[in-house]
């Protein structure tokens, strides 16, 4: 399994069986806290369940202080996927990340790790050499002419309570399943013509087509202070959206990948970081599989994130 994932003799070649999602995530938050600490290569493999997209996944996790990577999808029969669920109380339709349980542990020994080619087993690197459909073409910015009125959203790092999102949903009519299904916010994207990112003539907003993996908060701010730094589609002054800017790429129906955004951008963000706190504990993110804003305590291994810029300064 290691010798098809392409894994070097530096990279702790065993799998621990005993790490969970939260336990991992308290264990390197923890320790990222140190400074003596920081530069550690100290690194584990573990097995978990990503309940965060359509269907429940099988997945192998790489974690260390400053790392987090998904190294594979491991095709496990659905149904003892959703069995493992079930064993811990769990609701499949909670989206969440859970650890395995003794029958996906003993299968994953039978039919993957004791294996020297396991069909089962398909790397990251496999998964992202096929690109996404983006289902419509959309108008060039050069031959793309807005003429209506434009929006420019707040885009200040707050920290808010559950009534004070609600009522800012309901303020600028976004799209949510539960606190606005009636709500509806049109963008206006165009291409920008560097295969990266698209521009929102309406917001004066440039994002990613795609984004940031899955990683802690701590993580993603060093993630982003890099990309800033190497200059991403030629811009250093990328950051997370606020609740608002967040909020209006949400579409009131899933396109043809099944998330609620325009179809020209990926659908490997399920949910995102959003430059906001919750009053009074908690993280804000935007759940672009179910359509919604939610929030975490941040005892999971974190999130994605799709960065903005704004076009113009106010």
């Amino acid at each position: 399994m290691f010798k098809k994932l392409q894994l070097s003799d530096a990279t702790t070649a065993q799998i621990d069986w005993e790490m969970t999602p939260d336990l991992a995530f308290y264990i390197f938050s923890a320790k990222g806290l140190r400074d003596e600490m920081v530069n550690t290569t100290e690194k584990i493999c573990y097995f978990y369940i990503d309940n965060w997209g359509k269907k429940p996944r099988l997945c192998l996790m790489e974690r260390g202080i400053r790392h987090v990577n998904i190294l594979a999808e491991i095709r496990a029969p659905q149904a003892m996927i959703i069995d493992c669920l079930v064993s811990q109380g769990a609701d499949p339709s909670n989206r969440n990340n859970y650890p395995i349980n003794s029958v996906l542990k003993k299968w994953l020994q039978t039919e993957v790790l004791e294996k020297e080619d396991s069909p089962f087993l398909v790397p990251t690197a496999e998964q992202d050499a096929f690109e996404e459909d983006q289902d419509v073409a959309l108008p060039s910015i050069e031959k793309s002419k807005y003429i209506g009125t434009k929006v420019i959203l707040p885009d200040k790092q707050y920290t808010l309570q559950d009534e004070q999102v609600h009522r800012l949903i309901v303020h600028w009519n976004f799209y949510d399943a539960h606190v606005n299904p009636r709500g509806t916010f049109e963008n206006a994207m165009a291409d920008s013509g560097d295969g990266l990112t698209v521009i929102d003539q309406k917001t004066d907003l440039m994002w990613q087509r795609s984004g940031l993996d899955l990683c802690s908060n701590q993580s993603m701010k060093g993630n982003i202070e890099r990309l800033n730094k190497n200059g991403y589609a030629g811009y250093h002054d990328w950051r997370l959206p606020s609740i608002e800017e967040a909020m209006s790429l949400l579409e009131t129906a899933p396109n043809i990948k099944g998330v609620h955004l325009h179809s020209c951008f990926s659908e490997k963000q399920p949910f995102i970081f959003v430059a906001a706190r919750r009053k009074p504990t908690g993280y804000w993110f935007v759940d672009f599989n179910q359509g919604k804003i939610y929030w975490s305590s941040g005892t999971v291994p974190g999130g994605y994130s799709r960065l903005c810029r704004r076009l113009t300064q106010q």
